[in-house]
């Protein structure tokens, strides 16, 4: 198994990339800490987990909030002794973020809370935590809107995914010596129920889906198998790349006139 003696702590683990990677990790054999804002949510895939025979807790934290986040760490070291895999994934994609003239502060600030501030409050707790483990992988996830934009607005969001993308490389540069891995994983459009609440109309859909070469939107079980390419040792010598999981999007991208 990929992931034997390893603790990974995956936020938004309640739902889409964070379930399914929730799932698969366990399954590799990891100690999975389900973190989410709906505890119940978690709940459900943590005892998916152990009614399989695997180790998971469920945790409730918005991770826009330090205490939440400290807390979240300190659980998992409680818990299971160590944590090795960090895996930053919750996010929101607000249904009223728009282009820059439309969009409202209170969308802006919300997005960038959870979105990037989300994963700096991980890393800030989350890095000393894996630097007494020994060092492991952080998984920040992005989006391929942070290479390309995107032609349907949403400037918050992409903005934040942008944001993501540099504090990941740069995290990725100052702690290379201390083996801790950090890469961004920036996943192209999937069937995932927080976009397609976005793409709530057809024309929306087909605007993003003219765009892909693989003509179909990818599923989250797509990114949990890249995610688990990136927490484990197969990936030892991958630290600070934007990793592209995307149907071919950003080769063929061309934002229309």
């Amino acid at each position: 198994m990929r992931l034997e003696n390893q603790v990974a702590l995956i936020t938004g683990a309640g739902s889409g990339i964070g379930k399914e990677t929730a799932l698969l990790f366990a399954a590799e054999g990891a100690a999975v800490v389900a973190v989410d804002i709906n505890l119940t949510a978690a709940e459900s895939v943590a005892a998916e987990i152990t009614t399989a025979g695997g180790r998971a807790l469920a945790v409730k934290a918005d991770v826009s909030k330090a205490a939440d986040c400290e807390a979240m760490v300190a659980a998992a070291e409680s818990t299971y002794g160590k944590l090795t895999v960090l895996f930053n994934n919750a996010g929101i994609s607000h249904a009223d973020d728009d282009d820059s003239v439309s969009t409202t502060e209170d969308v802006w600030d919300l997005t960038f809370a959870i979105n990037v501030k989300g994963v700096f409050l991980g890393c800030k707790y989350g890095i000393p935590a894996l630097r007494r483990a020994g060092g492991g992988s952080i998984i920040n996830t992005a989006s391929f809107v942070a290479i390309v934009g995107a032609a349907t607005p949403q400037l918050a969001y992409t903005s934040s995914k942008g944001a993501v993308l540099s504090m990941s490389k740069e995290l990725a540069c100052i702690h290379a010596r201390e083996n801790i891995r950090v890469n961004a994983l920036c996943p192209g459009p999937l069937r995932t129920e927080l976009l397609m609440k976005y793409l709530n109309t057809d024309e929306k859909k087909q605007r993003r889906l003219v765009h892909v070469p693989m003509g179909r939107f990818g599923e989250a079980k797509e990114i949990a198998k890249a995610a688990l390419y990136l927490a484990c040792d197969d990936s030892s010598f991958v630290t600070g790349t934007e990793f592209m999981v995307d149907g071919g999007i950003t080769a063929a991208y061309t934002t229309p006139l």
